[in-house]
């Protein structure tokens, strides 16, 4: 029985589904989208899709570009609100790049609940979601549960976006 409904063995994946999905995304990554727009007041996801001329959000793969360099791969089962999340996010855990670039600029020993809290973080949490808002997304769609996980860590090692990127278990 197949996981997750994935119809393929993994060599068929690491040989042929993964590096097939990895020429999409860098096709995308030649034409990216502005993530100015999801900043935008009063753009939800309705309003988004309908920018993007998409009938509805879907699951896949996003790699987030700053000065034409992929810095970021992410996955969602639902890619357009993702999105919002991260440059309208306001907590750790919906805006997380943001809150880890927020940590990065500012060491402390605090947990993530406690160093929300901070004047000091609150602030750099808003200068990242701007930084973040100031870049560009390449996305693509990808059904299958196993495929998405996997193309993660495939695409992150692959565009070496290893600065913001982690798969370590907590």
């Amino acid at each position: 029985m197949a996981i997750d409904n994935c119809k393929y063995s993994f060599q068929e994946l690491s040989k042929i589904i993964l590096p097939k999905y990895m020429t999409n995304m860098r096709k995308k990554i030649t034409s990216p989208v502005q993530m100015t727009m999801f900043a935008e007041k009063g753009v939800g996801k309705a309003t988004a899709l309908k920018k993007l001329g998409i009938q509805k959000d879907f699951p896949g793969c996003y790699v987030l570009i700053e000065n034409n360099s992929p810095i970021y791969v992410g996955i969602s089962r639902s890619i357009i609100s993702r999105l919002l999340q991260h440059v309208k996010g306001t907590t750790h855990f919906d805006a997380t790049l943001a809150y880890r670039m927020a940590n990065e600029a500012i060491k402390h020993s605090l947990s993530r609940s406690d160093a929300m809290q901070t004047a000091e973080m609150k602030n750099q949490f808003e200068k990242a979601k701007a930084r973040i808002a100031k870049m560009d997304i390449a996305f693509i769609e990808i059904k299958n549960d196993i495929e998405i996980y996997l193309f993660e860590a495939y695409c992150a090692i692959e565009l070496d976006t290893k600065e913001w990127n982690t798969f370590a278990t907590h």
